[in-house]
């Protein structure tokens, strides 16, 4: 009796047609685990940014939360911002006149931040850094005023467990929101002035990626917009 024929082997040197890429929540799974750039256009760099600074978004929602919280369940009067940070300035008390100027000078900074950024995708090194430590400068004029600001207040005898003006509470709130926001400009100072300064010398020259910009530009952006935040909340209200 004749065998059956034997079925026809494939030969070795065939490779199996590849699989089309994973799409949807498997391919981000896939990116990830394989090191690429997570949701496929976001560079990991820009993805980290964005996450950090949705996680201080909810530290600073969670400070100016508490403070609007104390100032509608107090029953002590609390100071009148306009008198507590006006500035005699040629026999005249002026109200705000300072937060102004800081509000001013931060606005600006995001100007010659977002200027940095177009420059920097130009391949123009020296008005990138340039623009960049302008936007550093910035930076530390409005710490410099806000030491200031700091300084005035504590000789006149606030503290963050008391306060002469009014409400215990004002000097809680007030170094608790103002520090960590200033803490916050003086990293960018630093963050900003580092970049600028391998900018300058061409250390993202040679792979021609200047994302790293766009991304210390996001950080001084968030930082910029949570004051506004603050000049609304605590110096208006």
């Amino acid at each position: 009796m004749a065998s059956p024929p034997l079925a026809p082997v494939e030969s070795s040197s065939s490779n199996p047609p590849s699989s089309p890429p994973a799409t949807g929540w498997q391919g981000i799974a896939n990116d990830w685990a394989s090191d690429r750039e997570a949701f496929r256009q976001v560079p990991w760099g820009k993805a980290m940014m964005w996450i950090f600074l949705l996680s201080d978004t909810f530290v600073f929602t969670c400070f100016l939360t508490g403070y609007m919280s104390v100032r509608m369940t107090i029953t002590s009067a609390w100071p009148n911002p306009s008198e507590v940070f006006a500035l005699t300035i040629g026999g005249r008390e002026i109200p705000l006149i300072l937060i102004a100027i800081m509000t001013f000078v931060l606005i600006s900074s995001s100007g010659t931040m977002a200027m940095a950024v177009n420059f920097a995708y130009r391949r123009d090194r020296a008005k990138t850094a340039a623009l960049m430590l302008a936007t550093a400068a910035f930076g530390v004029t409005f710490v410099s005023m806000q030491a200031f600001e700091w300084s005035k207040l504590i000789a006149e005898g606030v503290r963050p467990w008391g306060n002469p003006m009014g409400a215990a509470q004002f000097g809680a709130s007030f170094f608790m929101i103002t520090g960590f926001h200033g803490l916050h400009v003086s990293v960018g100072v630093i963050y900003l002035s580092i970049v600028a300064l391998k900018v300058l010398r061409g250390d993202y020259e040679r792979s021609g990626n200047y994302q790293i910009v766009e991304i210390a530009g996001l950080y001084w952006h968030f930082v910029d917009l949570v004051w506004v935040f603050i000049f609304a909340f605590f110096y208006l209200w």
